[in-house]
């Protein structure tokens, strides 16, 4: 994460710090009986301020990180886009 510019952990920070709020909302909603449409919404909203976090986390890794490892290591940064691939789904 060395890379990463600022903004981009600023972003990726604010986006998961918000979720944590988003999961505690949602949490003291199921206790208090709230309706189960108004939990999903802002269960969905904390879904949303996470995927935002790992697409700024992923976009950074990839114009950053792995840019410069490509430079030193073709085949293993080529194995490492392959995960990414597969855990960024």
């Amino acid at each position: 994460m060395n890379n990463l510019i600022s903004s981009q952990k600023q972003k990726s920070l604010i986006s998961c710090k918000k979720a944590a709020g988003s999961i505690e909302k949602v949490q003291k909603m199921i206790s208090a009986d709230t309706y189960c449409v108004s939990v999903i919404q802002q269960i969905d909203a904390a879904i949303g301020l996470l995927e935002s976090a790992k697409k700024t986390l992923l976009c950074g890794h990839l114009s950053h990180c792995l840019s410069d490892k490509l430079k030193d290591n073709k085949d293993k940064t080529i194995s490492e886009l392959i995960k990414i691939y597969k855990v960024a789904k």
